[in-house]
């Protein structure tokens, strides 16, 4: 088990070798000083694209930052979940002041009121004007950090659409205070806390008092998921932590599995290409960029349609795949495959044959493409 946790940190960094972070420094009025960034952008981040990318910040920069980021890219690259922007904000020598709030109030005030502006009015138009981002913005934070995040959801429209709170040092009357915001948010909103056996115990005793609350409450907007660790402490904790929180923000994104494919599209009211369509159209929705039909979703849903005898939905996909991806062998396969249904074995001929002269696709090569020729002109001979 040992030296399973060593190859993931090992994979982690050498992950990072490949997308090496940006460290830049904004000036603040907020402040009344600077404020130091580390900024990590995809690996294939064109500032000249049309593609926007789900902004990720991360408080406690310092040490937070690296395990974020390296995650992200790491789930990125197997296309687990999207390409995002990644931000760290450096506070070890400030972080006291940074999340201080009232006694009085347990709201951010003094130095922790400046910080909290410095980010909504001065941090993200900064981001926004620099780099492609999309509206998905996501926010994590550990201990101190995991509390003030909360603050932000009390705006009238809150700033992220993600939250990551782990292990929070949760300020008074906080509990309640997100008990009754919560089921009033109004847009889809995920939140993620985590906690663990060997979590800090007055921290821990919190934590869980808030998740009995928050677990009761109904509301369609919200996805709530928590996580109670074992043989984890507060800081090891942090490591199960962010890929748990990111797997869950970003399920819908992710290729279709096998699950997915047996307890959802096969049990589908509609037709499987009705599936496919909704799937992309909800990623469009919830995450605010277009997501690139990639190779795995297209096997899954010919499968369901060769499953379900669903030929309309199969050509439907088939010019999808040609639209989409017109000098692959992707296209040809699936107009090959498409006619080959039909029955009409001549067509499906030719347009394995012409899928010879394009290009591979990840699991269409020209061995496929010739075993398909060689199935189909048997059936022809017979």
């Amino acid at each position: 088990m040992r030296n399973f946790y060593v190859s993931i940190i090992l994979s982690l960094l050498a992950f990072n070798l490949q997308a090496q972070a940006i460290y830049k420094t904004i000036d603040s009025y907020k402040l009344d000083g600077t404020r130091e960034l580390k900024i990590q952008l995809p690996r294939n981040y064109d500032s000249e694209s049309e593609r926007s990318y789900p902004l990720v910040i991360v408080l406690d920069g310092d040490y937070l930052f690296e395990p974020v980021a390296g995650n992200i890219d790491y789930q990125a690259y197997w296309e687990d979940i999207p390409d995002c922007i990644v931000v760290g904000v450096k506070q070890d020598e400030t972080r006291e002041d940074d999340f201080f709030y009232s006694d009085d109030t347990y709201f951010p005030s003094d130095k922790g009121a400046d910080f909290y502006e410095f980010l909504g009015a001065e941090l993200l138009p900064y981001i926004e004007d620099s780099y492609k981002i999309s509206n998905f913005r996501v926010i994590v934070g550990h201990d101190l950090s995991a509390n003030f995040i909360n603050y932000y959801l009390f705006k009238d429209v809150p700033l992220f659409r993600a939250y990551v709170s782990l292990s929070p040092e949760l300020a008074p009357e906080m509990i309640d205070r997100l008990y009754q915001r919560l089921p009033t948010v109004a847009q889809e909103t995920f939140y993620y806390m985590a906690t663990a056996d060997a979590d800090i115990r007055a921290l821990r005793t919190d934590i869980l008092e808030c998740d009995a609350k928050l677990k009761t409450i109904e509301n369609t907007n919200l996805n709530y998921k928590f996580d109670d660790f074992e043989d984890a402490n507060h800081y090891s904790l942090v490591g199960r932590g962010i890929p748990k929180a990111l797997n869950e923000i970003f399920t819908i994104y992710k290729p279709i599995n096998g699950k997915e494919y047996k307890e959802k599209i096969l049990t589908y009211e509609g037709s499987p290409y009705d599936y496919l369509i909704k799937k992309y159209e909800n990623i469009e929705h919830f995450y605010g960029f277009e997501k690139k039909l990639i190779e795995n979703d297209i096997r899954a849903i010919a499968a369901a349609c060769k499953n379900r005898e669903d030929l309309e939905s199969l050509e439907k996909l088939a010019k999808l795949v040609k639209k989409e991806f017109p000098k692959s062998m992707l296209s040809a396969y699936y107009m090959g495959m498409f006619y080959e249904k039909e029955g009409n074995l001549k067509k499906a001929l030719m347009r394995y044959k012409g899928g010879l002269l394009m290009q591979p696709s990840q699991y269409i090569d020209k061995e496929v493409m010739l075993e398909k020729m060689y199935e189909v002109q048997d059936a022809m001979d017979n």
